[in-house]
């Protein structure tokens, strides 16, 4: 029997929606049944590395996390369509796992109708094959000048036959009147696949809404469902990575950890780790005085090295860097970071562009013409110094680069490096400065351990924490009324 869809919309982008899924995702699974997530497109520079039919590509984090909510293997069918935001307004478009450079540069309305036929195979696959799908849109659905060339929200739902719940964030305000035109700009057929409306993130008395919800259901004949609390320390990142512009700090931290944010950073959903963790103060820097104090710098992954390489030289940061590498501070540089610690970049290819870098370390990176997109499973070298704590730790994770690294030979290089995974991952001779090619360090529990002493929260429980959050706040069997 086909499986029956349940399809989470928004008002707006940040409504809440993934989080949702997620949720739901679980909550199926924990009833017993087979569950999939499905997104038709997202647009995020967050990814991992899946399975792709016998080979690894990539897919969006959030589509990720999904799938291990519902205790299913990530495949690049839930997210066939993955853009990854470049330099000067470009956009990469990952098909099914894999870079589609020709889609990558035809015009938007053009791509979307090449897109579709691939996103109605992958979402009938897991219609065929699971009991519930789970599927999330994109932004808003009611977007009227992409309402024509939209492939993520309705087109999706009226293929999918999908019960749909819209959700709104009322932490922001104006949330009745966004249900309300949300509702108001769809037309007939699409109006009568909403089941029910969401207030997400809701800080009060909810005795105070009334009577708004019960007069927005007169307006529209759409009850609201659920009325969702806030949940801030949820322990999952958000879809565009754990990026806020607020300081992450409690009353017991103990160390100051700065992550670097420029313009094309990617990948900052795995530091989520360090967020959930009470000792760390957590810094997002644009600007130099945000380094000030910092036991930690971290380089994060970067979409455009070369370019983010430029933006942190225009804010003064490369100063600051120095000078913490000089007093032998840790400096942790991943992937794109990696790259930007190193001497050089070249770019026959032109794909990133080349630079000098920071020369923190002697390394020379070449940008290759494909990508290596691959899971990773490695071990540690004997390590001393500051990063010493990582001595023979094994880790799993993934790598997403264009760049291929190597040591710079004498009598270029001016300083000793040392291989700490062979061409993945370098220090300096002080071991105070780290490059490494593999994502997802701090999401191993024996780095969490050997760092801060502690073991991070299990995902299954963060998954079961949101369902059950969500299945509180609902409506007495509207979950249950979703999937018959």
């Amino acid at each position: 029997m086909a499986a029956r869809c349940v399809m989470v919309l928004g008002t707006t982008s940040g409504a809440g929606k993934s989080l949702i899924a997620t949720a739901l995702c679980r909550y199926y699974a924990n009833q017993g049944y087979k569950v999939a997530p499905f997104k038709a497109q997202n647009m995020s520079n967050n990814a991992r590395v899946v399975d792709a039919d016998g080979a690894e590509g990539e897919m969006g984090s959030a589509q990720y996390y999904q799938a291990l909510a519902a205790r299913v293997e990530p495949h690049v069918r839930m997210n066939p369509v993955l853009l990854k935001p470049e330099a000067q307004g470009k956009l990469q478009v990952i098909l099914l796992g894999q870079v589609d450079r020709e889609l990558s540069t035809m015009p938007w309305r053009n791509r979307s109708e090449t897109l579709w036929p691939h996103i109605r195979e992958s979402l009938d696959l897991l219609i065929q094959t699971n009991d519930v799908v789970v599927i999330e849109g994109a932004g808003s659905p009611a977007e009227i000048n992409l309402m024509t060339n939209d492939i993520v929200n309705l087109r999706v739902a009226r293929h999918a036959n999908a019960k749909c719940l819209l959700v709104t964030d009322i932490d922001r305000g104006g949330a009745f009147a966004h249900l309300y035109g949300t509702w108001a700009l769809l037309d007939e057929q699409d109006k009568g696949l909403i089941r029910g409306f969401v207030l997400n993130k809701f800080r009060g008395d909810a005795a105070l809404l009334a009577p708004a919800p019960e007069m927005l259901e007169k307006m529209t004949g759409i009850p609201v469902v659920a009325t969702i609390p806030m949940l801030r320390a949820h322990g999952l990142p958000e879809e565009d990575g754990v990026f806020d512009e607020r300081a992450i700090r409690s009353q017991v931290c103990t160390i100051k950890i700065a992550i670097i944010v420029y313009p094309g950073v990617s990948n900052l959903d795995e530091f989520q780790p360090l967020k959930n963790t009470a000792s760390v103060h957590l810094v997002w820097a644009r600007e130099a005085r945000d380094l000030v104090g910092a036991d930690w710098i971290i380089l994060p992954g970067s979409k455009q090295t070369s370019s983010d390489l430029d933006w942190l030289r225009a804010q003064g940061l490369d100063v600051v860097i120095k000078e913490h590498a000089r007093c032998r501070k840790k400096i942790l540089g991943i992937c794109g970071g990696l790259q930007m610690l190193g001497a050089a970049m070249s770019d026959p290819h032109q794909i990133d562009g080349a630079r000098d870098g920071l020369n923190l370390l002697p390394l020379q990176t070449m940008f290759a013409k494909d990508k290596t997109v691959r899971k990773s499973s490695v071990q540690f070298g004997h390590m001393t110094g500051e990063w010493g704590f990582l001595s023979t730790l094994n880790i799993t994770g993934y790598e997403i680069h264009h760049g291929l690294t190597s040591e710079l030979v004498a009598p270029v290089a001016r300083a000793p490096l040392v291989t700490v995974i062979p061409d993945l991952a370098w220090t300096n001779a002080h071991g105070n400065v780290l490059g490494i090619y593999v994502h997802g360090l701090f999401e191993a529990t024996a780095v969490m351990q050997a760092a801060f002493g502690i073991s991070s929260r299990s995902l299954d429980a963060v998954f079961d924490q949101l369902a059950s959050h969500f299945e509180a706040h609902a409506t007495p069997d509207i979950l249950q009324a979703l999937v018959v």
